[in-house]
């Protein structure tokens, strides 16, 4: 039993001898293989040696050899760059939180992303390490690794902090005082960046590297000439990019040492942030070049300057503006003072530029506001300027010469002084003038009433007085257009005016429409006398004095000044001619009237007198028995000239003269003609009258009962009550009882709706509701007049009807009624009155084609007068622009400047400026658009649009500052004009696009 347990135990210790001799062999085998990983691993052979560790991990029974090779296998996987290293860190560290190389693997980690450059990375694993545990003699390292990575993280309060701990540091004081240093010039703390930078200049890995730095610290210190000394001695040994910062160093020293000459070389070699230069680079060239009086150059930098909003920029415009002035670019001078006047960082800079915006505006205009607006402006922001005495003359003065009257008028309501009651009393003339020449004679009379009312200048006062007698000349009071003219003769400053050459003439007109042809006479032979040069009015003069001495039934005179009228053939020939042979027929020469009547109906084959011509031959035929070549002529008359007034007028001639010779049969066809053709006409009823009695001669009333009924304006039984009811309502039209007129027409018309007088009553009762300014209630009685066959009111209704249709904008109603008057008018007013107002209506129904075709055919007159003249060339112009036409349309625009006033003048001068910009004529162009900014700032969608067209011209001439500037105020100063705003913003965002390639203050503009 004994021998058994002895035999047992020798067992057991024999077994535990063999398990742990197993155990050691195996821990051995696994250190050696752990030496060969680690051996790998120093070679940073590290995809060999972590699969090494890996394995030894997984086989170690041993928790610190497990440890270590985890330590080892995450260690690999950072310098393996792997997705999941940090992971196998942290894994590392949270499995074996007792590991002696926790502290090591965080700080061996962050080591090698700093080494690497990783300086993000590096941080994230400094942070964890726990700076106790560190080695004495591995602290320095630390610190300054993780001060370094700190600062290029961007935490720089950390960064001096750890940076500051390794100062004194042999091996890393230098860096550190140098980063510090570097932190300090970069936060603008010059003086400790200077301190820091001096302590390892010395250095010779630093000296070439802290040159640079330190020039620009002594320039950032106002030590320029240190700076200066230090660029110029790295120049030599520095690359292009530090080339340009080193001369940008220099020329800026320079340039704050006020050596300008020498600035500018540097300056320009500098090449810009990025390849760009800031509104603060271009400034500084500019104005170096202005001190060196190179006031081109100084331009051509200054105006680079684009979007500024500082002092800087200020500055640069109120130089901008010196040196054009320099140059005497005042237009381009006016947009710089203008923008430098708007700023308020140097008010001394602010005054000085608004006064010479002031003085440049008066001098040649402002587009942007009316000039009197600038001069009061400048005068209410600084009322103690010793310049007050000469500026309160300009503006006085600007009133007048800014030619915006309109404006001016606002201005001067309530100005009180007499200086200011004069510029009132001429600027309301100017306006009427303007006014009136716009056909608003209303309003231009109560401009001459207020101008006259002043009565500060007696030469205005008496122009004033003509002027207001021509309004109401207009406006058809010819009594108090007579007293106007009257009055205007007998005041003595009458004569220093240029209206008194006219005064016989207008004098005579208005006694001529006052039917006082003795005295229209005198004065028409009186402006005779006096004129000979105006072939064209003297012309007409003789006309009017030939009709004061027909009317007068002082033929022979009449038949001389028609004679004169022929010689001058200026206008109305046909006219004289016609109104000679009726005066030979009135003096009882017929013979001699049938033979010019002949030849005027050879030798104007196209007058509109030629169907009065016809019918009066006719009728001097009958006169004489020439029966047969009466017939012939109404004939010839009826056949040619189907739309005459004359075709009734001639058929019932045509039936008296068969009546009177007993041929009744042919006389009831042709009166029966006249009255089924013709109804409700004056020779309609007449020829139902003499009808009556032809078929009372031959016993036939029955037959003439029967007919008369089929004639529904012909009522036998009530004629009587009709033409006592007519003749009650004619009486008070007569005598003007306008009121009573029209109640007592419409009472008639009522009644006798389709009455003898009917058509009469109607056109009377147009004209009556026209005299009292009622349009609409007129339109239906000139539709009734117009409805009927042509009669004596025919004419006079469809011009008085096409009025109404197109002041209310009813074009397609008023084309057809105008088509039909220019066929059909006896006067060749109204044949050009049709022409022109089709040219319009087919224009505002976008028909350019016949726009055109008609405005063709008004400018074929060579008699019309300028207005219309206008008028025609303008639709011409602008059917061309809107069809494409830009050829035509610079010819027609062309024309229409040479006679065009007020807005149709500013139209044309804004295209003259369109088209020399698109022929590249840059500079004219903009001399077009000064021109329209001077004389005609008040009509602002043109002024708007010509601003537009500056600002391209600049463009183009490679001035931004002018181009930007403009287009900017466009867009702030006339928002009502969205067309034009649109097209100045497109512009503007291309101009800063391109701009903001070169210039860094620009940002370019999102479309």
């Amino acid at each position: 039993m004994a021998n058994r347990k002895i035999i047992i135990l020798v067992s057991f210790l024999l077994l535990s001898f063999y398990t742990q001799a197993q155990k050691s062999a195996t821990y051995t085998n696994a250190l050696v293989d752990y030496q060969k990983a680690l051996t790998l691993y120093n070679n940073k052979q590290y995809q060999a040696a972590q699969s090494l560790f890996d394995t030894i991990k997984d086989e170690a029974d041993d928790e610190t050899l497990e440890s270590d090779c985890a330590y080892y296998i995450a260690n690999c996987a950072v310098r393996l760059n792997q997705q999941n290293a940090d992971d196998l860190i942290q894994d590392f560290v949270e499995t074996y939180p007792t590991s002696t190389k926790r502290n090591t693997a965080f700080l061996d980690v962050a080591d090698y992303y700093f080494e690497n450059s990783k300086y993000a990375y590096a941080r994230k694993w400094y942070d964890k390490v726990d700076e106790e545990s560190i080695a004495r003699s591995e602290r320095d390292r630390f610190n300054f690794n993780y001060g370094y990575a700190l600062y290029s993280t961007g935490n720089e309060t950390g960064a001096q902090k750890y940076l500051n701990r390794v100062v004194n540091s042999k091996e890393y004081g230098s860096q550190a005082k140098y980063y510090i240093g570097f932190m300090a010039y970069e936060g603008d703390d010059y003086d400790k960046a200077n301190a820091y930078f001096d302590q390892v200049s010395d250095e010779e890995k630093y000296k070439e590297k802290l040159s640079y730095y330190q020039a620009d610290l002594n320039f950032k210190l106002g030590n320029f000439e240190k700076a200066i000394t230090l660029a110029k001695e790295q120049l030599p040994k520095s690359n292009a990019a530090e080339v340009s910062e080193l001369s940008k160093i220099i020329g800026e020293s320079y340039f704050n040492l006020e050596q300008y000459a020498e600035a500018i070389p540097f300056l320009t070699k500098y090449k810009g942030k990025r390849g760009r230069w800031n509104n603060t680079d271009y400034y500084q060239l500019g104005y170096a070049y202005y001190k060196q009086n190179d006031f081109e150059s100084a331009i051509s930098e200054f105006n680079k300057i684009i979007d500024g909003n500082n002092s800087v920029a200020q500055n640069a415009y109120y130089h901008l503006g010196e040196s054009y002035i320099n140059l005497d670019k005042k237009q381009e001078a006016l947009n710089a003072f203008r923008n430098a006047s708007q700023m308020d960082y140097d008010l001394k800079i602010q005054e000085d530029a608004w006064l010479n915006y002031a003085k440049i505006s008066y001098e040649i205009g402002n587009p942007y506001q009316s000039v009197p607006q600038v001069l009061a402006g400048y005068l209410d922001k600084y009322p103690d300027t010793s310049y007050r005495e000469e500026l309160e003359t300009l503006l006085i003065d600007s009133y007048i010469t800014s030619k915006n009257y309109k404006e001016a008028l606002k201005l001067l309501e309530g100005k009180r002084s007499f200086e200011n009651r004069v510029a009132y009393q001429k600027v309301a003339f100017y306006r009427g003038i303007e006014v009136y020449n716009e056909a608003d004679y209303n309003n231009a009379k109560q401009l001459f009433d207020a101008s006259i009312n002043e009565a500060k200048d007696s030469k205005f006062t008496s122009r004033a007085t003509f002027w207001k007698a021509e309004t109401d000349y207009h406006l058809t009071n010819y009594n108090d257009a007579l007293i106007g003219l009257k009055q205007f003769e007998q005041q003595s400053e009458s004569n220093a005016t240029k209206e008194i050459e006219n005064i016989d003439y207008n004098l005579a007109y208005a006694y001529f429409k006052l039917k006082n042809y003795a005295k229209s006479t005198e004065y028409f032979q009186k402006f005779i006398s006096k004129s000979k040069d105006d072939k064209l009015r003297l012309n007409d003069a003789y006309l009017r004095l030939g009709d004061g001495h027909f009317v007068t039934s002082n033929y022979n005179k009449a038949i001389n000044a028609y004679n004169e009228a022929i010689a001058i053939n200026e206008i109305e020939s046909d006219y004289a001619t016609f109104q000679k042979a009726m005066s030979y027929g009135y003096i009882g020469q017929g013979a001699t009237k049938m033979q010019e009547l002949n030849a005027f109906i050879d030798a104007f084959s196209k007058s509109s007198l030629r169907d009065d011509a016809m019918y009066e031959l006719a009728n001097s035929y009958v006169k004489s028995n020439q029966n047969d070549k009466a017939m012939q002529m109404y004939d010839r008359l009826i056949s040619e000239y189907r739309n005459s007034v004359f075709v009734s007028k001639s058929l019932l001639r045509q039936g008296l003269a068969y009546y009177n010779t007993n041929d009744n049969e042919r006389a009831l066809t042709k009166l029966k003609k006249v009255a089924s053709s013709y109804p409700n006409t004056e020779e309609a009823i007449q020829a139902v009258a003499t009808a009556r009695l032809i078929y009372i001669d031959l016993g036939r009333v029955d037959e003439y009962a029967a007919w008369v009924k089929t004639l529904d304006y012909v009522d036998v039984t009530d004629a009587e009550l009709d033409n006592t009811t007519y003749l009650a309502a004619e009486k008070q039209y007569l005598d003007n009882n306008t009121d009573k007129a029209i109640r007592q027409f419409n009472g008639y018309l009522n009644e006798f709706p389709n009455g003898i007088h009917a058509l009469k009553s109607h056109f009377y009762l147009a004209e009556l509701y026209s005299k009292k300014d009622l349009p609409e209630n007129a339109e239906p009685h000139y539709e009734y007049v117009v409805s009927k066959p042509k009669g004596e009111f025919t004419e006079q209704a469809m011009v008085k009807l096409t009025e109404t249709y197109l002041n209310n904008s009813k074009w397609n109603d008023a084309i057809p009624v105008l088509l039909r008057l220019e066929s059909e008018a006896d006067y060749p007013q109204n044949i050009t009155y049709a022409q022109s107002n089709l040219m319009n209506a087919y224009y505002q129904l976008q028909n350019y084609n016949d726009a055109v075709a008609y405005a063709e055919k008004v400018l074929a007159n060579s008699k019309i007068d300028n207005k219309v003249k206008s008028d025609a060339q303008i639709i011409i112009a602008r059917s061309a622009i809107k069809t494409g036409d830009e050829t035509k349309a610079k010819a027609a625009y062309a024309q229409v400047e040479k006679i065009a006033t007020g807005i149709v003048a500013a139209e044309a001068l804004y295209y003259n400026a369109y088209f020399k910009n698109k022929d590249g004529n840059y500079a004219a162009s903009n001399t077009t658009v000064q021109k329209l900014a001077r004389d005609y700032s008040s009509y602002k969608y043109y002024s708007a649009k010509g601003l537009v067209v500056m600002a391209k011209n600049y463009d183009a001439l490679d001035d931004a500052f002018q181009a930007t500037y403009i287009l900017e105020s466009v867009i702030k100063n006339f928002p009502e004009f969205n067309d034009v705003v649109l097209e100045a913003q497109q512009e503007l965002n291309k101009i800063k696009t391109e701009e903001a390639k070169t210039n860094a203050s620009v940002e370019a503009e999102q479309n």
